[in-house]
């Protein structure tokens, strides 16, 4: 596994993060033991980089994360945690919603307890509170780097505007937002303006939420506890749009012995040494599949095909039932 630098000479991690989420929230329950079994195999893989909320089951991703990494090298994972604003427990018995810059502290505390650990490599807010100043929610995880809490700072789903103001009180080493040959959006003004800036870029959803693992299929009964169910990108008509782009791409990765979803990871990958993807593998079988995508060189042409076959214009419906264009300002 190779690696790539976080920031400006920042730390390096794997090429791959693993996106631990839906290990525990949003897309229906998840085996416990086989979740902790695919996080001891991505280390084996050569992944170093895990990326884990408060909000991801009220605390049972972090609680997850720490009974799989038990035992692990602490420097041998870096560790990125999202925070939304909310005191987590798995008891329910948390406060209402408050991001104010003097609770930021007590979040990091019960991140720090929940993960058995003495610092995290990279803090970041899920999402921007529209009643906090980016600039009152930065210089508040720029206390905790210089406390030694907090290794290094990230952003989730902002625009130009808040990358811009953010990056100017503490530097920012990472926007972590989804990016996909499904979700191309950014690559007008957010990935210009990160580059420009010297701020790397975390892609999720690289699979778009599964649509492009190349086993989804128009007759798929989606639970009742998987969001996907309301999304959309997944409903009857645009479902059959997608998945004839899905099969236009599945011939390409045919001819080079590839799955469809080691291309459409391979394709972010080929986006530049500053773009690390996250997969959010759930078991062993989709870990080691896309770890195969490490090994598949895209060329040029390769590239050109690809997204010829999957032209971002024709892609049908949004993952969001209300389009959150907020975060491309």
């Amino acid at each position: 596994m190779k690696k790539r630098a976080i920031g400006v000479n920042g730390p390096l991690v794997s090429e791959i993060g693993l996106g631990c989420m839906g290990m525990s929230w949003l897309y229906g329950k998840a085996e416990r033991s086989e979740s902790i079994t695919t996080i001891h195999e991505a280390l084996e893989g050569g992944i170093t980089l895990f990326d884990t909320g408060d909000l991801y089951g009220d605390g049972h991703n972090e609680l997850l994360l720490r009974e799989a990494l038990q035992g692990t090298q602490r420097d041998n994972a870096f560790i990125s945690v999202k925070f939304d604003g909310k005191f987590h427990s798995l008891e329910k018995n948390y406060v209402e919603f408050d991001s104010r810059p003097s609770t930021v502290k007590n979040f990091l505390k019960d991140t720090l307890q929940r993960l058995g650990v003495e610092y995290i490599d990279l803090y970041q807010p899920a999402r921007v509170d529209p009643n906090i100043p980016i600039e009152e929610t930065v210089g508040a995880i720029s206390d905790l780097v210089k406390e030694g809490y907090v290794r290094h700072i990230g952003l989730s789903e902002v625009g130009v505007d808040n990358i811009r103001r953010a990056h100017a009180v503490h530097p920012i080493s990472w926007l972590q937002i989804e990016y996909s040959l499904f979700n191309r959006g950014i690559e007008s003004n957010i990935l210009p303006t990160v580059r420009e800036l010297g701020i790397s870029l975390s892609a999720y959803g690289v699979l778009s939420r599964g649509l492009l693992s190349g086993n989804w299929t128009k007759e798929r009964v989606i639970g009742s506890e998987d969001v996907r169910g309301k999304a959309p990108r997944f409903t009857s008509e645009n479902i059959k749009k997608n998945l004839a782009l899905v099969e236009a791409l599945r011939e390409i990765a045919e001819e080079k012995q590839a799955t469809v979803a080691q291309m459409a990871i391979a394709w972010v990958l080929s986006q530049g040494e500053d773009v690390i993807p996250l997969i959010g593998a759930r078991k062993r079988s989709q870990l080691h599949e896309s770890l195969g995508a490490v090994n598949l060189k895209l060329s040029l042409n390769d590239l050109s095909r690809i997204e010829e076959a999957v032209p971002s214009e024709l892609v049908s419906g949004e993952y969001y039932a209300k389009p959150r264009k907020k975060w491309f300002i």
